[in-house]
């Protein structure tokens, strides 16, 4: 971040504000780990922070300090646009386009208030007053706590913000196996540690809650896989009446794309999953080594993210979204 940015940062939160914090749409573990870290920083420092989703989180993240005092704004529309109205300073956290919040850029995109971005993913759009963005980190989590090192307040990352910090890294991290995870992102791992996490007990939380609901839909997901093996492929989908079979709740889709990377000699999986109540099918890449899944996402699924982890979507029906991928197929040139 550029030391002109930190330093008017550091004279605007002088004073006590009423400040927004803001994740992403369907918010994951970075997004909520970042947005909850920076609320009880904030909150330390003598600000009245708000964290406003633009829609509900996953259970399983239902668990970490403070997630009970996030404001959603699907749910209250009205309560959340006066909060954002009133407030003096807005964060944007994980992302880096407002049309990611949904119905809430209707809000944001009107606000003449100053916007401080602080995120990891390609290709940020132009309308943050301070923007923090460095695609090489491999969380937006690692980036808050170079943030607040960066405003000479490393001393006041106690157990609860570390706690929230540790969550973000790991999900975003794959548990610490993707590439983006580097010796500095170890070194601030042991820093939280030696801090007062319980690193066992998040990873309890994140990883060995699943629901026997949620067990069968990953073995529907695994069924209905298909292994393009000459193609370094695969890939496997999820309909909506499967997703009501098996009782579906936020969150029980996170990781299944990863099954199919973890086959052997596979080197580009994508999950489809149908939402008939957004009428769209939501689309996740994985890859591993130098294929690029985020500009595959925005050439052809209305998507983005990163070299190695990437999000789409299709307005087509799940079977012509399919056809439209396996179509691809043959175009997609991956390397050993």
């Amino acid at each position: 971040m550029k030391k002109e940015a930190i330093e008017a940062l550091k004279e605007l939160l002088i004073q006590p504000k009423k400040i927004a914090i803001i994740p992403h749409r369907s918010p994951d573990g970075d997004a909520m780990g970042s947005t909850l870290a920076l609320y009880h920083f904030l909150l330390k420092w003598g600000h009245t922070p708000t964290v406003i989703s633009p829609n509900d989180f996953p259970g399983f993240l239902a668990w970490m300090p403070a997630s009970d005092k996030v404001m959603v704004y699907e749910n209250n529309k009205q309560d959340c646009t006066v909060v954002l109205e009133q407030a003096e300073l807005i964060f944007i956290l994980d992302f880096n386009a407002l049309h990611r919040t949904g119905e809430m850029e209707q809000v944001l995109s009107k606000l003449t208030v100053h916007f401080a971005m602080i995120d990891h993913h390609q290709a940020p759009d132009d309308f943050a007053s301070f923007m923090y963005s460095d695609t090489s980190i491999g969380s937006t989590c690692e980036m808050i706590y170079n943030f607040i090192e960066f405003l000479d307040k490393k001393e006041w990352i106690d157990t609860t913000i570390a706690t929230c910090l540790y969550t973000g890294i790991t999900t975003d991290s794959g548990s610490f196996r993707f590439p983006s995870t580097t010796s500095r992102t170890h070194r601030i791992v042991a820093d939280l540690i030696d801090r007062g996490i319980n690193n066992s007990y998040i990873h309890r939380e994140l990883f060995d809650n699943n629901s026997f609901q949620s067990l069968q839909l990953l073995g529907r997901a695994l069924q209905n896989m298909r292994v393009y093996q000459e193609y370094k492929i695969a890939f496997t989908h999820l309909s909506q009446k499967e997703l009501d079979l098996f009782e579906y709740q936020k969150g029980d889709t996170e990781g299944i794309v990863n099954y199919g990377l973890s086959i052997k000699g596979i080197h580009l999986a994508v999950i489809f999953i149908e939402h008939n109540d957004e009428n769209i099918v939501k689309i996740s890449f994985r890859s591993q080594g130098s294929f690029d899944v985020n500009q595959l996402a925005r050439t052809h699924f209305h998507g983005g993210g990163h070299i190695n982890a990437a999000g789409g979507k299709s307005y087509e029906s799940l079977n012509k979204t399919i056809k439209k991928f396996e179509l691809l197929i043959p175009t997609l040139i991956i390397l050993s």
